[in-house]
């Protein structure tokens, strides 16, 4: 008897099911059990998979017995932490999924400063554990991102300019790699597999534990977060851009071009419908200080909402959460590191985020500094130092008969801007990916030889090839 998927035979039978349940202290799931569909949904509505079989890991060893099972019967691999990837990486059809999520241990070391992570933890997961001691070590901006795929492409949010990329401060890993080997990964132990992990996505490895440097942060930090009208877009991102060239390295900060939804209770009816730009940023010394130091970015033209006050950091960290809401909405984003931020670019920009097919979309521009640019580029996997803006087209909706529109809005605003850009983005903003391997060049542009031949080392099959592959060197 052949275990099926929606009717599809696959190639291993019961009896190999069972005696891989029976080597796991974790949950075998099965398309024919209970918690099937819900355990195969993944964040983004937008993907919709029937993987053949799903194992919850409870330990490394579920892990490795996973792994080796895949290998064995040569399905398709794939691993999911937290379930935030936009591309939908955490799922597969008619494949094996590794779910680390039951792996979410969180311990904290006060007196050395660090925290060790379950590669199936959250940021918010973490947040709480470090922050009754005043700690955090650099997340995203959404509090249930995984801290798996969040690092492994780089990392980046509200602390990111005074601490770094959440890949900065990674201090060791536990990685299992494709042959079955558990493997500890810092800079005195495999330093290689240990350079290729920040940055480089999934490529290398599954992997199961994380420790962070951690920072004195909050509890109550100094949060900006003003709503100019978004009528004069181009003016309100001048000013951005030129706040941004003399910003301390403890204001890491954000704009976001979009519109009032209409019907959002969390927003005045008067601005429902208007185009906005958002400036939002964290500052990470003293809250009175980050009030004083950002209040240029409120006072510079009369907002229509302000939302800035002294907020606990975990609040901060939960300041977009309900934007992105699981399963209900779809997500298509794409990202450039531009090389240029003039106002020839600037026009550019607000040109195609004004010409947005959803009320949900946003245009987010990311700037890079402090601590980030400080980090030499060949310390670690990650490309994107060497600018001062990261873009980031956001295309959110709630219908699949809109998927066409919003996609080609995307791809329309990338379009655009990719003269001013050396071609690399933000992996963790990768949309699906379909420009294919030139996409994975352009991402580490000289890097990429390096951690191909990397990828051969340590994963020459290309076993794990469902994330942002980059192809192993023979």
């Amino acid at each position: 008897m052949l275990a099926t998927t929606e009717g599809k035979q696959i190639r291993f039978g019961q009896e190999a099911i069972q005696t891989l349940a029976a080597q796991l202290q974790g949950e075998l799931i099965r398309p024919e059990d209970e918690a099937y569909d819900l355990a195969r949904r993944v964040w983004n509505g937008m993907i919709d998979r029937y993987p053949a079989l799903i194992v919850r890991c409870a330990t490394p060893q579920d892990v490795m017995a996973a792994l080796a099972f895949a290998r064995r019967y040569d399905l398709p691999l794939a691993v999911r932490g937290g379930g935030h990837n936009v591309a939908g990486h955490g799922t597969c059809e008619d494949g094996l999924v590794i779910d680390l999520s039951p792996m979410n241990m969180v311990d904290v070391d006060v007196t050395a400063r660090t925290v060790r992570a379950g590669g199936g933890a959250t940021w918010g997961m973490v947040d709480a554990a470090t922050q009754p001691y005043g700690l955090a070590t650099p997340g995203g901006v959404v509090s249930d991102t995984g801290i798996a795929g969040l690092t492994l492409g780089g990392g980046l949010g509200w602390l990111r300019n005074k601490h770094g990329l959440s890949c900065d401060n990674l201090l060791a890993a536990e990685v299992v790699t494709a042959d079955g080997r558990l493997l500890h990964a810092s800079e005195s132990d495999n330093p290689d597999l240990f350079w290729a992990i920040r940055g480089g996505g999934g490529n290398f490895g599954i992997v199961t534990t994380f420790t962070y440097q951690l920072h004195p942060v909050g509890p109550e930090v100094w949060m900006t977060a003003v709503f100019h009208d978004g009528v004069d877009m181009e003016g309100v991102l001048r000013y951005f851009r030129d706040y941004c060239e003399s910003a301390s390295d403890e204001e890491s900060l954000l704009a976001v071009c979009g519109v009032f939804p209409s019907g959002a209770e969390h927003f005045p009816q008067a601005v429902w419908g208007r185009p906005f730009v958002l400036l939002a940023g964290l500052y990470s010394g003293d809250p009175e200080e980050g009030r004083q130091v950002m209040q240029p970015l409120r006072d510079f033209a009369e907002p229509l909402l302000d939302a800035s006050d002294v907020m606990s950091y975990q609040m901060v960290q939960t300041f977009f959460d309900a934007d992105y809401p699981k399963y209900k909405l779809r997500y298509y984003w794409k990202s450039l590191n531009l090389t240029r931020m003039d106002d020839e670019v600037i026009a550019l920009i607000a040109d195609h985020a004004t010409q947005q097919p959803s009320l949900l979309n946003t245009t987010d521009i990311w700037h890079i500094g402090g601590a980030v640019r400080r980090v030499a580029e060949e310390d670690t996997a990650f490309h994107g130092r060497h600018v001062s803006f990261l873009l980031n087209a956001e295309a959110n909706w709630e219908d699949a008969a809109d998927d066409d529109v919003n996609m080609a809005w995307v791809r329309e605003m990338l379009a655009a801007t990719q003269p001013f850009s050396d071609g690399s983005r933000y992996l963790n903003f990768a949309g699906l990916q379909e420009e294919g391997d030139q996409m994975m060049v352009n991402a580490f542009a000289g890097k990429y030889a390096k951690l191909a031949q990397i990828k051969q080392k340590y994963d020459p099959d290309n076993t794990f090839r469902l994330n942002q592959n980059i192809k192993p060197q023979g």
